[in-house]
């Protein structure tokens, strides 16, 4: 478990986000009763917390509004600035109406002001909160680095720490209509497990991956790439330049294209052949026992 700053005060500044539970966990019981839930104070098991600091917590947790049944929430507390590194410590508690107990795995979270701006986001395990008894509110520090901050100060009032859902839909394939159209079902499905076998992006990550090449009869090279997209939303490219290398390691082909606002939805992997003509290649009979694709790096 990490070391934790334990929250100093009982003043809550932030709001409170909820999310339906099958959101974020799968294969529980969900609740027909409608009556609200309150939710009591759990701590983790490893916490040794002073009983001026146990007041604070249960106070904090008294005041939690009650939530409707099989709803997860997140309700901020307060964020403090790590002087040393210039990190958020973003207070929350981790609140589950749920008649049973969950563990939830990996899940970006925001940090969103009043007008729903996005301020802060970072991918967390919260297994790393324990398991999460029935009906219960944990206290949390959530750490967000300087890297995945997008703001000068921390908001001071009226913010929520947020799910995104999306982060934990696992990425897919997409496919242009055309490819949709020209691809048999086993060749979709052979696409799909190459998507599966790609290294994980991290959240915002955008990146290519090359699954083919050929030299083709007039004399170009076509290679199909995959647009792999870890954004939470949906992006659109124009022009995509990129340079051709082979096993040696030699520059074989570089050209820039337009791609009429090709867009890729969030989580999703698209693949896309981009066909170098003959004007385009700088090397005569490339090895490409191996090969890569990549934006080529833009002078100093």
């Amino acid at each position: 478990m990490k070391l934790f700053s334990f929250f100093k005060n009982a003043e809550k500044t932030g709001l409170d986000s909820i999310v339906g539970s099958e959101e974020i966990v799968d294969g529980v019981n969900q609740s027909v009763n409608t009556d609200e839930v309150e939710t009591t104070l759990s701590l983790h098991p490893e916490w040794d917390v002073p009983q001026e600091q146990d007041y604070v917590f249960r106070f904090l947790s008294n005041e939690l509004e009650p939530l409707k049944p099989n709803q997860i929430s997140l309700s901020g507390i307060d964020i403090d600035v790590e002087p040393a590194n210039g990190s958020w410590l973003v207070k929350a508690f981790f609140r589950s109406s749920l008649d049973q107990q969950i563990s939830v795995g990996s899940v970006e979270l925001l940090v969103l002001d009043e007008d729903g701006k996005t301020l802060a986001s970072d991918e967390f395990d919260l297994k790393e909160l324990g398991d999460i008894p029935a009906r219960s509110a944990r206290p949390w520090v959530f750490v967000f680095t300087k890297d995945n901050i997008f703001s000068e100060q921390p908001p001071s009032e009226n913010w929520k720490l947020a799910f995104n859902v999306q982060s934990m839909v696992p990425h897919k394939l997409e496919l242009e209509q055309a490819w949709e159209d020209g691809l048999t079902d086993e060749q979709k499905v052979e696409l799909s497990k190459v998507v599966e076998g790609l290294p994980k992006l991290k959240p915002r990550e955008v990146n290519i991956s090359g699954f083919q090449v050929k030299s083709q009869d007039n004399g170009s090279i076509a290679a199909s790439i995959f647009i792999r997209n870890g954004h939470s939303k949906q992006i659109n490219i124009e022009n995509l330049p990129l340079e051709l290398i082979d096993a040696a390691g030699d520059l074989v082909a570089q050209g820039s294209f337009s791609l009429d606002s090709l867009s890729v939805k969030a989580n999703t992997s698209k693949p896309w052949t981009f066909i170098y003509p003959k004007e385009m290649i700088q090397k005569e009979e490339p090895d490409f026992s191996r090969w890569t694709v990549r934006v080529p790096q833009q002078n100093a």
